[in-house]
């Protein structure tokens, strides 16, 4: 067993009862529905304060925008936006569609097919999160998305001109200035001004992941997405006043946030603990970063990395920093987490902002069983078959009509035994009188 230094309070002691956020956003989304057009502006003037002629931006009222902004902000934007458009098209040429003969004139193969219209959602509020336009928006262009359509919210009235250029520089071809569920909502559903999409992308309060869980089956969603989370590994070679800060930067997401130690060294994860307690108090988030630390921060001891490497995949946690002597060693060690950040010159704020890999990624465990945003996820995978020899259309239909009959589904076995008889004179009991077989 691990020793605990610092553990979490009981979660039925942070539990926060989700039933009034469902129900609030099953109404909303019920009368997006049937209003619109007129439905999204009520919302968008009642949260947002915002009711515009029109939300979606003009091309010279974007051209405009970005015009208000210094050169290095856009200089930036377009930095980032290469470093992940370089590594989605690397993700993208690693898919190829291939065909394959499996048997004589029996050719099957598989294509990747980009979705048709997509709806990337870019986070605004207290944090205008313009690294989502870059991670929802160019990996679908990547990936050959015909449409996207942008959403982004005003931030106390005014626009966000920022998150704007990086939707627009992204590749965005339609760009709304909309949040929040009615933002959700008129992408999944549609109204009289803007279309319904395929996928939604992009992360999201908890009003906008639920409206993403209550709307998944109508459209594709990316992830079911929950706080933001970090888990560092340390041996005793790690500086602990950086794994303070990096435990920190990511604890400032929201009051919710999980942060998680995992050490070999009883000092370090003391000092930690300190340095934390010394960096909180001067914190600009600390409204939200020292909540989170006080309800979700741990600090476990254990003896060995290994122990480490195999108790952090219980967490399947969606960051995890790797500060130890060999920081490669968790490629080979581990197996659940939706982003591994390796060694004391990388850290998740750099995937979160600038590296180039998506910082959509699975949260609460779902690392167990999926990594997290990347070209594929707009892609669909799809199959085709194509049989032009006809004894092995006999010999497949010999087969499937056993195999169709041992569960019980005769007409499927029938589709195979009529390929037998038409190709290769197998009798056919169960039309002897209407089907003559081959010729027929």
């Amino acid at each position: 067993m691990p020793l605990v230094l610092k553990k979490p309070i009981p979660a039925e002691a942070v539990r926060r009862d989700r039933t009034d956020v469902s129900e609030r956003v099953s109404a909303i989304l019920e009368d997006i529905r049937v209003g619109g057009d007129g439905a999204v502006r009520k919302y968008s003037e009642q949260f947002d304060t915002w009711s515009p002629e029109s939300f979606r931006l003009s091309p010279a009222r974007i051209d405009e925008i970005l015009d208000t902004l210094p050169a290095q902000v856009v200089e930036d934007i377009e930095f980032v936006q290469r470093q992940v458009r370089t590594f989605a098209q690397h993700q993208r040429d690693s898919l190829t569609d291939f065909e394959v003969e499996t048997l004589p004139g029996v050719h099957l193969g598989q294509k990747h097919i980009p979705i048709g219209r997509v709806g990337a959602y870019v986070p605004g509020g207290r944090y205008p999160l313009t690294a989502s336009a870059h991670m929802t928006i160019v990996t679908a262009k990547v990936a050959g998305v015909p449409s996207v359509a942008a959403c982004t919210p005003p931030i106390r009235g005014e626009i966000p001109a920022a998150t704007v250029a990086a939707m627009h520089l992204a590749g965005a071809d339609e760009i709304y200035l909309l949040g929040g569920v009615q933002a959700i909502g008129a992408l999944a559903r549609g109204t009289e001004t803007i279309d319904r999409v395929d996928l939604l992308a992009g992360p999201g309060n908890a009003y906008v992941a639920e409206a993403k869980r209550q709307l998944f089956g109508e459209v594709g969603i990316d992830l079911f997405a929950g706080p933001t989370e970090i888990l560092v590994i340390a041996d005793d070679a790690a500086d602990p006043f950086v794994v303070a800060v990096d435990l920190l930067s990511q604890a400032e997401h929201g009051p919710d946030s999980p942060a998680v130690l995992i050490t070999t060294s009883e000092t370090l994860g003391r000092k930690v603990i300190e340095h934390i307690e010394a960096l909180l108090p001067d914190m600009p988030t600390a409204d939200f970063a020292a909540p989170a630390w006080r309800d979700h921060g741990e600090v476990l001891v254990v003896e060995t990395l290994e122990e480490a490497y195999a108790l952090a995949d219980t967490y399947a946690s969606e960051h995890v920093e790797v500060l130890t002597r060999e920081p490669r060693e968790a490629l080979q060690k581990m197996t659940n987490y939706g982003g591994l950040f390796l060694g004391e010159g990388t850290c998740v704020s750099y995937g979160d902002k600038v590296i180039g890999t998506n910082h959509v990624l699975p949260t609460r465990g779902s690392a167990r069983y999926t990594g997290g945003l990347w070209v594929g996820k707009y892609l669909k995978t799809v199959t085709y078959s194509e049989v032009v020899d006809q004894a092995s259309s006999a010999q497949l239909g010999e087969v499937c009509g056993r195999a169709a009959r041992v569960e019980l589904f005769e007409g499927h076995a029938r589709s195979g035994d009529v390929r037998a008889a038409k190709y290769a004179g197998a009798p056919l009991p169960w039309a002897a009188d209407t089907y003559a077989g081959a010729g027929s």
